[in-house]
C-alpha cells in the first residue's frame, strides 16, 4: 500500500469505525464479510458514516460548489433506458414511460483534490470495493466523463425506476434533501437468466409495494449496490434542498468507455475517446438493458 493510499484511509475514511488501513487484516475481513452477507441477501449494503464526521461539511460543500455544472435535461425514459420506439409487446414494462429529472456533473468538472476524487482513485478503496463484491479487482473507467460523477436531483424532480447497465454500483450521499429523495429498490427482481417482467410491470404500475425496500441514507454513508438485477429509483425530492450523491463507477475489466448515445444523453457532450470506442461494447448477459 502506497503512502498516498494510506493517507486517504487515515484522513478520509473513519478508520475508527472501519479500520481498513491493513488490507486482509482481521478488521478488514470483518467489514468485508458483513457486506457479503447483505449483498447476497438483498443486493445492497450500506456502511454508515464511512467518511470521518469532521469531513462531512467539507464533503457537502465541495459537491455543492460543482453541482451547478451538472448537465440537466428532463427527458422521457423507460426502466431499461432503451429507445422509446423499440418494438415491444403491448403489455411489456418497457412501454411504461417516466420523466427523468436528475442531472450529472461529469468527472472532468470535479477538481482532483476533492474528497470524492481522492476516494475514487485510491487503490486501497478500490481493493476494498473489489473484496466486498467478491471480485479479484476493479478498474476505474477509462471514460473521462462517467468514471466519477455527482448525481443531482433538484426539488420537484426524481430519478425514476431503472436498471443499471453495470452489475454493481458504489455511491455516497453528500447532501440529503429536506424530504423525499428516498432510495427505493426491489432486491433481485430479475436475474441474468430471467427478466421477470410480471413483477417489474407490477412495480411500475404501483402494485408492487411488497417488493420494494427503502433506505434511509445520510451524508457520508457508503452504499454498495447490485443495480443490474434490482429495479431502483430515487423518489421525488421535496423542499428547497437538492439531493446530491457521488457515484464511483468501476468495472471488472480495464478500458471501459461509455457509448456515444448514452454519454451525450447524460452529459450533453462527447469526447474523442467516446467516438474512438464506438461499437466496441461488450455485454456480460442478454438482458434487455
Amino acid at each position: 500500500m502506497s503512502t498516498s493510499e494510506a493517507l486517504v484511509a487515515e484522513q478520509v475514511i473513519d478508520t475508527g469505525r472501519y479500520p481498513l488501513s491493513e488490507p486482509g487484516g482481521a478488521a478488514w475481513r470483518e467489514a468485508v464479510s458483513a457486506t457479503h452477507r447483505e449483498l447476497r441477501e438483498s443486493g445492497c449494503s450500506v456502511l454508515p458514516d464511512f467518511v470521518r464526521a469532521e469531513l462531512i461539511g467539507a464533503l457537502r460543500a465541495e459537491c455543492v460548489q460543482v453541482a451547478p455544472l451538472a448537465h440537466f435535461d428532463v427527458e422521457t425514459v423507460n426502466a431499461y433506458n432503451i429507445a422509446l420506439d423499440t418494438p415491444l409487446p403491448e403489455d411489456h414494462p418497457g412501454r411504461t414511460t417516466m420523466e427523468r429529472g436528475n442531472a450529472f456533473v461529469a468527472r472532468d468538472r470535479i477538481p482532483a483534490h476533492y474528497l470524492i476524487q481522492q476516494l475514487y482513485g485510491s487503490g486501497l478503496f478500490q481493493r476494498f470495493v473489489a473484496d466486498c463484491f467478491e471480485l479479484p479487482q476493479v478498474h476505474e473507467l477509462a471514460d473521462p466523463l462517467s468514471g466519477l460523477v455527482l448525481n443531482v436531483v433538484s426539488p420537484g424532480l426524481s430519478h425514476p425506476w431503472h436498471f443499471d447497465t453495470n452489475e454493481f454500483t458504489v455511491s455516497m450521499l453528500t447532501q440529503e434533501s429536506e424530504s423525499g429523495g428516498v432510495f427505493e429498490y426491489c432486491p433481485n427482481i430479475r436475474s441474468a437468466a430471467a427478466e421477470n417482467f410480471d413483477d417489474v410491470r407490477a412495480v411500475l404500475a404501483g402494485r408492487g409495494d411488497h417488493l420494494i425496500r427503502r433506505l434511509s441514507l445520510r451524508p457520508g454513508d457508503l452504499q454498495l449496490f447490485k443495480g443490474r438485477y434490482s429495479l431502483h429509483r430515487v423518489s421525488t425530492v421535496d423542499g428547497e434542498t437538492a439531493r446530491h450523491s457521488a457515484i464511483f463507477a468501476y468495472s471488472e475489466r480495464p478500458g471501459v468507455i461509455g457509448s456515444v448515445e448514452r454519454t451525450r444523453q447524460l452529459f450533453g457532450r462527447v469526447l474523442p475517446d467516446h467516438l474512438a470506442a464506438a461499437g466496441n461494447a461488450v455485454r456480460g448477459d442478454q438482458l434487455l438493458d
